[in-house]
């Protein structure tokens, strides 16, 4: 992948960049953006559109934009979506209005995404710079998935099962952090975030233990 650089919407020039982080449920990544945008005040996120049912700590318009299945499909068949993807039943979708609100603000954007979304939007906005957030074993990820204490047995057992599949697509990002300590994974995502913005290349850590370990 190639090194860390300004993003390019649709072929035409950004002063301001796009970072896309992805992650397994459980690896913590929705926490890890929020320490992250409350620290950098140059960073939003982007809110997407979900048919998913809120959960009760959740906010319409804050964590996501709430719609039903047919509103999305028309908003997907209106080409409204930078990208979109069905993730255990339920389609999530980033609109461009979103994206370029933030931009227009004058912010980077950080879009909180699954792997399939991350694809399209590095097919739409090649300069985007990609980071996947793994877990530190399989066995943190169930108690994660568990403690968290928003989803049922059989959907914990799914999303356990799918995080096997989701970590085999971490070669198609540009960097990888490890959330085992919460602080010394944000302070990573910092400096690639502040490398990027300098455009300064960071040397790749290796993780291929860890990947075995995950992947087998």
């Amino acid at each position: 992948m190639p090194a860390c650089a300004s993003a390019v919407a649709d072929g035409a020039r950004s002063t301001r960049n796009l970072f896309v982080v992805a992650a397994p449920s459980g690896a913590g990544k929705t926490s890890l953006i929020k320490a992250l945008v409350e620290r950098d005040s140059g960073l939003s996120v982007s809110i997407s559109h979900t048919t998913r049912p809120r959960r009760a700590s959740e906010r319409d318009g804050v964590h996501y934009h709430f719609v039903d299945a047919a509103r999305f499909a028309t908003l997907r068949a209106a080409g409204a979506f930078l990208e979109s993807a069905t993730v255990f039943g339920h389609h999530y979708g980033t609109s461009h209005q979103s994206v370029d609100a933030v931009l227009n603000a004058g912010q980077d954007v950080i879009l909180e995404i699954d792997w399939q979304g991350a694809r399209q939007v590095r097919a739409r906005w090649p300069r985007a710079v990609a980071i996947f957030v793994l877990p530190p074993s399989r066995q943190a990820l169930a108690e994660r998935l568990r403690a968290r204490g928003q989803d049922a047995a059989d959907v914990i057992a799914a999303r356990t099962a799918q995080a096997v599949a989701d970590m085999s697509h971490h070669r198609e990002f540009h960097h990888v952090v490890v959330n085992d300590d919460f602080d010394a994974a944000l302070d990573s995502l910092a400096r690639i975030i502040a490398a990027c913005r300098a455009g300064e290349p960071l040397p790749c850590d290796d993780h291929a233990a860890l990947l075995a370990e995950l992947l087998s």
